[in-house]
């Protein structure tokens, strides 16, 4: 069984977001970068697969910039056996990705799809959902647990009311939430060992999809700073400034 690992190289989640003087964006001038943190849980889910003899093969798959390279040889140190970079300088749109990665599925063929639920720079949350509807596969989204078997995914997945456990048949698409494992750290052993690993460079034309933004952006701004909070002597005290302060009740 070959899996399918989507990563995306983000703002690294330390560091401060500082948004670009004329609005346009973020600054990302010596800024760290790293994998988005939900697709390190889906390539490690991945790797146990493949560790647990279910999988055969985990093909790691990243869009964007030349840089991107570093954060699929991150995904090989962890245990991918191969990356494919899809190289562009246009600002991907999750349906940008999702029609790359719908054009490396028939490519490659993979049984599985496990990627992060979303990413921690736009926080989306479309392209796993944008793939499965684009192949007609089934989806289960923000999985906790994942057990393959029989050519069939049993899913735990976590929703509003608790957990919720659903069998989809394979191929499929998998979303990854926090608890489904915690990512190990890459070893200098296998540091090196994924510099050696195949690495393949395509173009959105190579596989012939057109990734111009359908989206633009106005504006981006930082969040209002908010006030410091003060103490009131009883509740009586707290419900008028409830009241005729705040105005929320």
């Amino acid at each position: 069984m070959k899996i399918l690992v989507p990563v995306k190289r983000v703002v690294d989640y330390n560091v401060k977001v500082r948004v670009k003087a004329d609005g346009t964006g973020v600054d990302l001038a010596n800024v760290k970068m790293s994998m988005n943190p939900f697709d390190e849980i889906a390539i490690e889910e991945a790797v146990r697969l493949k560790e647990a003899g279910i999988a055969t093969e985990v093909v790691a798959v990243s869009c964007g910039v030349a840089a991107c390279q570093e954060t699929l040889r991150t995904a090989m140190a962890i245990g991918a056996d191969r990356g494919i970079l899809v190289e562009t300088d246009v600002d991907l749109q999750p349906l940008a990705v999702a029609k790359l990665l719908k054009a490396l599925c028939e490519k490659e063929q993979p049984q599985l799809v496990i990627c992060g639920k979303q990413a921690i720079d736009d926080d989306a949350n479309q392209t796993g959902q944008m793939l499965a509807a684009m192949q007609n596969w089934p989806q289960a989204t923000f999985a906790s647990k994942v057990v393959i078997a029989n050519g069939k995914a049993a899913v735990t997945r976590e929703i509003d009311g608790g957990l919720e456990t659903l069998e989809i048949s394979l191929p499929a698409v998998v979303s990854t939430d926090l608890r489904l494992n915690e990512p190990r750290y890459a070893t200098l052993p296998n540091i090196m060992k994924a510099k050696k690993k195949p690495l393949d460079t395509v173009k959105p034309a190579d596989l012939g999809v057109d990734v111009a933004p359908r989206l633009s952006t106005l504006k981006v701004a930082e969040p209002a700073k908010r006030g410091a909070g003060i103490r009131v002597a009883d509740v009586a005290e707290l419900v008028n400034k409830l009241k005729n302060e705040a105005k929320v009740i």
